[in-house]
């Protein structure tokens, strides 16, 4: 019964960020597809995700207990703070932070969470904001705006 309710809430948050994304009007449009594609998309996978496990729910589902909970909630906490300070501090910086939350949570040690959360950051902007040219926040905390 617990999985239908997640699928149900879940499913009502999928409706709402189709919503939000339709409400996305660009002035301008410099790609074909316009900048509510994604969020569409994504929305989209995620009611057919969860439409499946409302039709087949697991017969004994399992919450995370204990220290698993923990980190469920971490990792949550985790997500949030991203979504909040990503244009603030920037894509780069907040995608560092996010990766190195994620990696420790995941008992990454300190060097390599760090170093591979520096060269995220860096290099999926680099790539989308420069190669691609998709741009990406560099955050109004370091340019004022």
């Amino acid at each position: 019964m617990s999985d239908r309710i997640f699928s149900v809430v879940w499913l009502a948050f999928c409706a709402g960020v189709a919503w939000l994304a339709w409400q996305i009007d660009a002035p301008f449009s410099y790609e074909p597809i316009g900048p509510r594609a994604f969020p569409l998309l994504l929305a989209g996978a995620m009611a057919l995700s969860v439409g499946w496990l409302l039709i087949k729910p697991d017969h004994e589902p399992d919450w995370p207990r204990g220290t698993l909970r923990g980190k469920a909630f971490t990792l949550f906490i985790a997500f949030l703070a991203y979504a909040m300070l990503f244009e603030w501090i920037g894509f780069p910086v907040a995608t560092a932070f996010m990766t190195v939350a994620v990696g420790r949570l995941f008992d990454g040690g300190w060097k390599a969470v760090s170093a591979g959360g520096v060269g995220l950051g860096i290099g999926v902007w680099y790539f989308f904001d420069k190669l691609l040219d998709v741009t990406l926040p560099l955050g109004r905390l370091w340019t004022g705006a």
